[in-house]
């Protein structure tokens, strides 16, 4: 179970990236104002959700049919704001939905990927593990394994690369602790980006993750690992994708990590963390999607293109309307019309995967309309499988 660090242990934890904000902020102002096409227009949104229906607040988890009605209201909810909202490409919003791999139980995933096949929402990989203590390489590659071939196999989610080879997935790490980067708590595998290679991830989506000690001091980035894989946090620092250079995998996505100084006390500033979290003491608005798109999350050569990675706990229940209830939908519907009143930007509404095939396309020097790269390079098994029936079945209709 997570314990809350102390604010002091926060403090200094939080050194690292906070000693290079300053340098962040100043070069990305000089890059926006020598850049052509600096201003970002395309806000590509994408929400990865730390999807736990076993969550409960007071430890432990849910029996299988309390997950399973919980999962059926999160449905209809998901449908819900799903047929309201489409973007500037007639794409619904949805969420992306990392499943814990250590909580597997078919029924459940099952819904998943119904939503799935209805363009709600995609599924994709999340594991807690190092819980108890520090966890094998070998125990780790096993476990990934054995989820990424239940998910593609049995529910048919997941993805290829251009239709081919094993199956990819986006990851996203438990309790935040990436590549052994929390201080050995929650993981104990230092080659855990290797083994996340190796098992096909295509990228992480797991930052940021400040205050916790798990936060590198890279930030509001795009980028590949600058340190070997076998080593501890490798994603510590690392070069950002870029037009014209083929990125090694995975690709490290990182959303949002602002401040924000609204707030006051007695008249003085007092800063605020925004970092992309969706929560009920924390709901989406205005300010904050302009805070989001001035962290200017892109590749480098294609700053027009911003991805805007947020994050979500979906059975943390009182925060459900700011993810993807009432609270959201007003957000929204907000955003598009300021859209379109101002002619400032366009939305568009991407899963994970959709986001990591987007950002391919600007490195392979695409222009123009990024919802038009979707299904650049990673397509979904689940729609080659439909696709291939459907063929087959005019086949055979035809020649009868």
């Amino acid at each position: 179970m997570y314990q809350t660090p102390s604010r002091v242990n926060k403090l200094i934890w939080s050194l690292p990236w906070l000693a290079r904000y300053p340098f962040w902020r100043a070069r990305d102002l000089v890059r926006r104002a020598t850049e052509e096409n600096g201003k970002p227009s395309h806000l590509i949104i994408s929400v990865g959700n730390h999807f736990e229906p076993s969550w409960r607040e007071q430890g432990g988890w849910l029996d299988w049919d309390a997950q399973l009605a919980r999962m059926d209201q999160w449905s209809e909810k998901a449908r819900k704001i799903g047929h309201a909202l489409q973007d500037f490409d007639g794409m619904p919003f949805r969420h992306t939905y990392f499943y814990p791999a250590e909580q597997y139980y078919a029924p459940l995933l099952d819904k998943a990927a119904q939503l799935q096949s209805e363009g709600f929402g995609e599924v994709e990989v999340h594991l807690h593990h190092g819980l108890e203590g520090s966890d094998t390489e070998e125990n780790l590659r096993r476990v990934l394994v054995e989820f990424r071939d239940a998910l593609a196999e049995e529910h048919k989610c997941l993805s290829r690369m251009d239709g081919k080879g094993q199956p990819m997935y986006a990851f996203i790490h438990g309790n935040w602790a990436l590549a052994n980067s929390a201080g050995g708590r929650y993981c104990g595998v230092d080659a855990e980006m290797h083994v996340l290679r190796e098992t096909g991830c295509y990228a992480d989506f797991t930052l940021p993750s400040a205050p916790d000690q798990s936060q590198v001091p890279r930030i509001n980035a795009v980028y590949t690992c600058g340190h070997p894989l076998t080593e501890a946090r490798p994603h510590r620092s690392g070069s950002s994708l870029r037009v014209g250079k083929a990125p090694s995998l995975p690709v490290i996505f990182t959303g949002p990590l602002v401040f924000d100084w609204t707030r006051r006390l007695r008249g003085f500033p007092i800063p605020r963390m925004d970092d992309g979290s969706l929560a009920a003491n924390y709901p989406p608005s205005h300010a904050r999607l302009e805070r989001w798109r001035n962290a200017h999350v892109s590749v480098a050569g294609r700053p027009e293109w911003v991805f805007i990675k947020l994050f979500s706990h979906g059975f943390f229940d009182h925060d459900q309307d700011a993810q993807i209830g009432d609270g959201m939908r007003r957000f929204l519907e907000g955003a598009l019309e300021l859209a379109h009143r101002t002619g400032d930007f366009k939305l568009h509404f991407a899963t994970s995967r959709e986001t990591f095939n987007i950002a391919l396309a600007a490195v392979e020097g695409r222009v123009g309309e990024p919802g038009k790269y979707r299904d650049y390079r990673l397509r979904q098994i689940m729609q080659e499988k439909a696709e291939k029936s459907a063929t087959v079945s005019a086949r055979t209709e035809f020649s009868s």
